[in-house]
């Protein structure tokens, strides 16, 4: 099964750090640009942060510059977003994204996302609350 697996959510304090992981099973993520993206309440869904194919270029929203860290290990087939500094504005549910047809990390960062990425993953609670 083709898939995309988050994990690392949680409820954390303001001022935190929590990690999160994509996991790409069933295809290997060298081919794909990734993207994370979040979406909280009533709101649409933006883009956080997105990774080159190599790693070698990332996009970071300006909310988030600073305390977000994109990364990826094409030889575990994963993508990771350190957050640090941890905001109750960063609360939502966040999505890792796979984009074949892209190619650039500026243009799988934009909201709303584009309609032709291929894999979404299931998304992971991230809650910022004292």
């Amino acid at each position: 099964q083709l898939q995309l697996v988050e994990s690392g959510g949680g409820l954390v304090q303001p001022g935190g750090s929590l990690r999160l992981s994509c996991v790409a099973s069933g295809f290997t993520l060298d081919y794909y640009v990734i993207g994370w993206f979040r979406q909280a309440p009533g709101k649409e869904r933006e883009g956080v942060s997105c990774i080159s194919r190599s790693g070698g270029s990332t996009n970071y929203a300006d909310s988030v510059k600073g305390r977000f860290t994109i990364s990826r290990d094409n030889a575990k087939n994963t993508v990771y977003l350190q957050m640090n500094s941890l905001k109750p504005e960063d609360t939502a549910v966040y999505y890792c994204a796979a984009g074949r047809n892209v190619f650039s990390v500026q243009r799988m960062c934009v909201t709303p996302p584009l309609p032709y990425i291929d894999y979404w993953g299931q998304g992971t609670q991230v809650t910022v609350s004292s």
